[in-house]
């Protein structure tokens, strides 16, 4: 075979397990969830996860950018760094990356042919611990050195949470999965929490009340140092523009030289202080100069990425409410007062009143779509949301015609083309961008 049918045959075989990302919500919240086929299948490998040390991050919202901030940075100061996040958004790959790289398609049909012996000895593993058993072993193989580890749901249960952290870091804490994490901030933080572990520093983005008691109280109980941004180390914004930003943070009382990020949004000032203050609390021993060329360089797409300034066309991540509310601030930031065409689709357990009523002002008309995805709500359903919400909305399907529809309306009056709600509909989006550029560089040669 050659190596694309080798790929598929393993994301075929990958699929062929239990992936709890693509069942309804309710069968999600009967999952079993546990750590021993982790341990078990991770001994029959070796262990890898311990080859390396580990930046491990939890969080509802901001923790793949947190995670791609961290491992930009380590790349910078010579690490041969490992990042592993999910979902991804366009190529299972990108699940799996060394140095900025993604495992190639034969790479990882090799590494799956590795790990099915020891597989077969595991009963009940789902897809995505397999996977994770995967970027383990292929860091290892690889040499990693140092390795940003994202949780993929939850924290303290998730397939991930069988590493001893350098540090374990969690982002901003918010609603998301209740029926799997808990319906109250304590609830969700508890989970969270659970990437804490005994004697190892803990690193925690601003947090509400309710949800800082938690971290505080776990943190307490495990003797692991707690850090938190915005009460123990200080930043601020010091300028934003369509390139980028800029921001300072106060350790110890010195203001740091400006850090600059391509990463928009206040919120990503925010993740980028995470960050920092993450790597300073590692025993990676970032200086100040390799942290600032890291996150320079960082590239994380679907994160209010503008494919085009004019007229905009954006691609972003924003599923719940609180992304939502960041992803309005930040329209108000770049675009204040420019109208916006919202292609929309979100899954079956989101609040979407929630996530409308934080941008219905700035929305002219909402584009209704589905993701080729089981857990995809119906447009229509959407639709009587939309229309409680007063807003004009259209349905359009498959995504490729939604995205289309909304920049012919684009093209008319010089509004926002703008995808969020969904990362599987982005992510269908991004992928239809990609192919009209392709034709259009076609049709110029």
């Amino acid at each position: 075979m050659n190596a694309e049918s080798e790929y598929n045959r393993a994301l075929d075989y990958l699929y062929s397990f239990v992936d709890y990302s693509l069942k309804h919500a309710s069968e999600l919240a009967k999952a079993d969830f546990n750590l021993n086929r982790m341990v078990v299948l991770l001994g029959e490998l070796g262990n890898p996860h311990n080859a390396y040390p580990v930046i491990h991050i939890a969080g509802t919202k901001g923790k793949g950018s947190t995670s791609a901030l961290c491992a930009s940075a380590l790349k910078a100061a010579g690490y041969r760094t490992g990042l592993y996040t999910s979902p991804h958004l366009q190529d299972y790959t990108e699940r799996i990356q060394v140095d900025g790289v993604p495992i190639s398609h034969a790479e990882l049909a090799e590494m799956v042919d590795l790990v099915k012996p020891a597989v077969s000895h595991v009963p009940y593993l789902t897809t995505f611990e397999i996977t994770t058993a995967v970027g383990f072993l292929f860091f290892a193989r690889r040499g990693v050195n140092a390795a940003v580890i994202e949780v993929g749901l939850g924290g303290r249960l998730d397939a991930t949470n069988v590493v001893t952290p350098d540090v374990a870091v969690i982002t901003s804490l918010s609603y998301d999965h209740m029926l799997v994490l808990g319906d109250t901030l304590a609830e969700i933080a508890g989970e969270k929490a659970g990437i804490i572990k005994p004697g190892r520093p803990v690193v925690s983005s601003p947090q509400k009340d309710e949800a800082l008691e938690v971290l505080e109280w776990v943190s307490g109980e495990r003797a692991a140092p707690l850090t938190l941004v915005g009460r123990d180390i200080l930043y601020n914004p010091v300028g934003h523009s369509l390139s980028g930003q800029k921001l300072q943070i106060n350790l110890k009382g010195q203001n740091l030289q400006e850090l600059t990020i391509p990463l928009l949004g206040a919120h990503q000032v925010e993740n980028a202080a995470t960050a920092y203050t993450a790597l300073k609390a590692s025993s990676l021993n970032l200086s100040d100069d390799q942290i600032r060329e890291g996150f320079a360089s960082v590239h994380w797409r679907a994160r209010f990425e503008i494919a085009r300034k004019s007229p905009p066309v954006i691609f972003d991540s924003a599923h719940n409410k609180d992304s939502f509310e960041k992803l309005g601030a930040t329209l108000d930031d770049y675009f204040p007062g420019k109208p916006v065409y919202l292609i929309f689709g979100a899954s079956e357990d989101k609040l979407i009143m929630d996530m409308f009523n934080a941008v219905k002002s700035r929305v002219k008309k909402l584009i209704l779509t589905k993701a080729d995805h089981p857990r995809a709500l119906e447009p229509e359903t959407i639709k009587k949301i939309a229309d409680q919400a007063g807003l004009q909305s259209e349905i359009v399907t498959p995504v490729e015609s939604a995205f289309s529809r909304a920049l012919v309306l684009s093209a008319k009056d010089g509004s926002i083309v703008l995808s969020a709600g969904s990362m599987f509909v982005t992510a269908e989006v991004m992928t239809a961008w990609d192919k009209m550029k392709k034709l259009q560089v076609s049709d110029e040669s």
